[in-house]
Parts: C-alpha cells; sequence; structure tokens
C-alpha cells in the first residue's frame, strides 16, 4: 500500500458579500455544517473578529486543517484547505468543500493554487 499526502488548496477570493466578511459567525455556522457533511472530526478551532472589521479562523481536524482571513474593506479573503489522504482519499472533499466556501461568499476567484502532497 501506498501513501499519497492529499490535495492543498491555497486561495484568494474577492467576496460580493462585504458583510459576511466582517465577523466570523455566519462562517462558523458553514465550517461546522461542511465538517459535519463530510465527516471530517474537529479537534480544535480558533476564531477571533478583529475590532476594525474581518475575521481569522483556524480548524484543526484529525485530517488536517481549514483556515480562512478576510479583509472586508477590500472585499477579499485568503482561504486554506488541506485534508490528509492517510486512511482514504479525500481529494473529492477538498475541492466539494472549496467550491462550497466560494458559493458561500459569492467569491470570485483571484488565485488559486492546487499542491498535490505527495
Amino acid at each position: 500500500m501506498t501513501y499519497t499526502p492529499g490535495l492543498h488548496i491555497l486561495a484568494e477570493f474577492s467576496s460580493k458579500k462585504a458583510e459576511q466578511l466582517c465577523s466570523y459567525q455566519a462562517c462558523k455556522a458553514i465550517f461546522n455544517q461542511l465538517i459535519n457533511q463530510k465527516n471530517l472530526e474537529k479537534v480544535g478551532e480558533v476564531y477571533h473578529n478583529f475590532p476594525n472589521g474581518g475575521f481569522t479562523a483556524v480548524i484543526c481536524l484529525t485530517e488536517s486543517h481549514l483556515s480562512i482571513h478576510t479583509w472586508p474593506e477590500f472585499k477579499l479573503a485568503n482561504f486554506d484547505i488541506f485534508l490528509s489522504n492517510y486512511k482514504k482519499d479525500n481529494t473529492q472533499k477538498v475541492r466539494e468543500i472549496y467550491e462550497a466556501v466560494l458559493h458561500f461568499f459569492e467569491g470570485e476567484e483571484i488565485q488559486k493554487t492546487e499542491i498535490v502532497r505527495e
């Protein structure tokens, strides 16, 4: 049996929903929903709202992590997700979560890098 670590997506996108970039509450709900739907296991999380708007979040998973950092004043967000393929191939889950987050924020991709960890 061989092990291929998995897919890592790093992205920057603009959002038509700048109000959702201001505070983490709605994002936390969609992250929790996606984690549950995809049968992932959360082991820790940090969410932080900045005083002048925007937020950052990092969610640690047994499979690895996802994170986001927002700048509502520029209608921008950076998003990062990596899921290990240790016990099963999670490549499709990474793509589906990325697309769901982009859709949630009505995001337009500015830059996306897919790294296939080997």
